[in-house]
């Protein structure tokens, strides 16, 4: 049980991810991603084509192009570009990951994952609760 401190922070965070999100240029889902370690904010990300790639994320057909990265891998990405470390941090998703991402996320050295909804496939969740990542589903009631 988080103390109710903690879900101050978790809810204010949550929301800046929400707030992130919006900047996607994705049609069907817009995703933010926020990593936080000791208080503070050590990168961020939003789903999205690769840098010079055009913003455009859906095909013709409106299926999401192979190319449009993950929130949390440009998140991921970011910190590792950086001279900060996501070892021990705390990741927002305002979705759930996915399989792929849950990966890196456990690679990346993040200790805990809260997400405001849940993604179709739960895979993803359940790889990080085995790897002992502490996961924590948040509504923001919207």
């Amino acid at each position: 049980m988080i103390d109710k401190k903690q879900r101050k922070y978790d809810i204010a965070y949550l929301k800046m991810a929400k707030e992130w999100a919006k900047l996607s240029h994705c049609n069907r889902k817009q995703v933010g991603a926020l990593i936080v370690k000791d208080k503070m904010i050590i990168s961020d990300g939003y789903n999205g084509s690769p840098t010079g790639f055009d913003n455009c994320c859906e095909d013709e057909k409106g299926n999401t192009k192979w190319h449009v990265l993950h929130a949390e891998a440009n998140a991921i990405l970011k910190v590792a570009n950086s001279t900060q470390s996501s070892n021990g941090s705390t990741l927002y998703l305002t979705l759930s990951p996915c399989k792929d991402c849950s990966k890196l996320i456990l690679q990346a050295g993040i200790k805990r994952v809260v997400y405001a909804k849940a993604y179709k496939d739960l895979s993803g969740v359940d790889f990080l609760k085995i790897a002992k990542i502490e996961i924590l589903e948040l509504s923001l009631n919207d």
